[in-house]
């Protein structure tokens, strides 16, 4: 789960990390307020969206101004005029990919004087099994430019679960930084404050970019991306009450509700497939005759008529997918529960696209008794190799 800059900045504080003073603005007639509320001589308004590169982004609308997500102002009557240009409009950048962001939230908060732009981040290091950090001088640039260019100016090491953390872990960040004096203390003390919260609040990534040194020569949090693990968000309830589904994927939000595992992708075919390991399988059968999945879909091991039955209306409810490949290898799963579904979804919402089915396993005669008994216009499959020629044919036909 992912949450807005301001709230990352709300929590980081807590654990008493150094970030800037802020206001958030929800509705335009607040922007004049929240901005008088701060000090300037330079405040700083930021379009709030679950994406990175807002800075270097672009508005789809006119109105909205020329510039990015990311705009100075010198008085708190550009601070307010800069929010209510970007409220209400849509941003896109690099990560949201053309279709863009509407902006909802706004951030101002109080400018700060950089001296040096650096790079930030802890994240769950998936090679060792234990949390890493990520470092580089190159603060303000997407680390992955930094990586395939620069790639000697980015350090990375994990943590000892055993030992956590260490105050030469922080010392060993300030010194790859180029930090020197009193900053190699506020270095080791921010990387012991990040890590805490990281642990504590069942984080996968935190990343800050950048991290800068003021003029004055302190360290400063200027921006920050959390991302947590969902599957932990029970015994994290504040957080999950950060969240905003606004910035959501709509049939991910649904599905989430029916504990559906989904996730949207940008092909034609629609898949629905009990277990992760399957569906993966049925995405590059897919892909290797000449297609692309509109989803990863897994069901579960024990997936119910009424959860079939919502997996399928979420399918048809993309208006890209152009055919459906039903693949179910039934072990704990029965195949005529997944028939129960697909046929009860299928008289509820329609039949517009072509329908592969492919069963086996558990119950699969009595599975393939109720399809062709019900009347469907569904075209079976011996096995996935042929459910998959079969549903391509159909669409690229």
């Amino acid at each position: 789960m992912n949450i807005h800059e301001y709230q990352a900045k709300q929590l980081l504080r807590s654990y008493g990390a150094p970030v800037s003073d802020g206001r958030v603005v929800l509705r335009a007639e607040e922007a004049k307020t929240a901005a008088g509320g701060l000090d300037g001589p330079l405040w700083v308004v930021k379009a709030q969206i679950h994406a990175g590169g807002r800075g270097k982004g672009s508005f789809k609308e006119a109105d909205a101004g020329e510039k990015g997500g990311v705009r100075l102002a010198k008085s708190v009557e550009e601070a307010a005029e800069e929010a209510k240009k970007m409220l209400g409009k849509t941003l896109v950048t690099h990560q949201t990919g053309p279709a863009g962001k509407q902006v909802n939230r706004i951030y101002i908060e109080e400018g700060s004087d950089i001296e040096t732009e650096l790079y930030l981040a802890l994240l769950v290091d998936r090679v060792t099994s234990r949390v890493s950090f990520v470092c580089s001088t190159e603060g303000g640039m997407d680390i992955e430019e930094v990586a395939a260019s620069t790639p000697e100016k980015i350090l990375s090491f994990s943590v000892d679960p055993a030992t956590g953390y260490q105050a030469f872990h922080g010392r060993r960040i300030a010194f790859a930084l180029g930090l020197e004096g009193a900053q190699v203390k506020q270095c080791v003390k921010l990387m012991g404050q990040l890590y805490t919260a990281f642990i504590e609040r069942d984080m996968e990534m935190l990343e800050i970019n950048p991290l800068i040194v003021t003029d004055k020569g302190d360290l400063k949090v200027l921006d920050a991306k959390l991302s947590f693990d969902g599957n932990a968000l029970y015994r994290q309830s504040d957080v999950a009450e950060l969240r905003d589904e606004t910035e959501e994927d709509p049939k991910e939000l649904q599905a989430s509700k029916y504990d559906l595992n989904y996730i949207a992708l940008d092909g034609e075919i629609g898949c629905m497939v009990n277990g992760a390991g399957l569906a993966m399988a049925t995405m590059d059968i897919i892909k290797l005759n000449g297609a692309e999945p509109a989803n990863f879909l897994d069901v579960g091991g024990g997936a119910t008529k009424e959860k079939v039955t919502e997996a399928f209306k979420i399918i048809t409810s993309d208006k890209n997918v152009k055919g459906i490949l039903v693949n179910i290898f039934g072990g704990i799963m029965r195949c005529d529960v997944i028939a129960e579904g697909v046929i009860a979804a299928v008289k509820e919402v329609g039949l517009q696209v072509p329908l592969v089915v492919r069963l086996e396993g558990t119950n699969v005669e009595q599975g393939k008794k109720l399809i062709n008994e019900s009347g469907l216009n569904v075209i079976a499959a011996d096995d996935l190799k042929d459910g998959a020629q079969k549903i391509v044919a159909e669409v690229k036909g």
